[in-house]
């Protein structure tokens, strides 16, 4: 054997080595992948019934809303029906009697001094 046969034996020894070295890290990361994946599986098995039920949620809460949508636009209805109610009942009694009112005070105001009463300060 000559000195280059030894030398290029001792760089395969090496070589060998260095690739078992590299090896053990690679079958490290191997395993850890493998884990990862089946974690990522059972994540995905558990969420996807998650979101089913979330799905199902949303879909009855929009029903809902559309109910409660239908119960705000009748509230705000019969809002708008008794503003009118209030204001057809301030003209058509309001007026009146305050026509009334004034007639009366003036009726008494007539008889007090008819009668040669001094209208009170009230009554002025």
């Amino acid at each position: 054997m000559s000195v280059g046969d030894v030398a290029g034996l001792v760089a395969a020894i090496a070589f060998v080595l260095l690739v078992g070295l590299l090896a053990v890290p690679l079958v490290k990361l191997g395993r850890v992948l493998d884990e990862a994946r089946t974690s990522i599986k059972e994540v995905t098995d558990h969420s996807v019934p998650i979101l089913d039920e979330a799905a199902t949620t949303v879909a009855t809460t929009n029903s809902q809303l559309v109910k409660v949508d239908t119960i705000t636009t009748s509230a705000a209805q019969v809002s708008e029906n008794v503003s009118a109610l209030t204001g057809l009942y301030a003209a058509t009694f309001g007026a009146p009697l305050v026509k009334v009112a004034a007639f009366t005070y003036g009726v008494r105001q007539g008889l007090a001094r008819a009668f040669g009463r001094k209208p009170s300060a009230g009554e002025r």
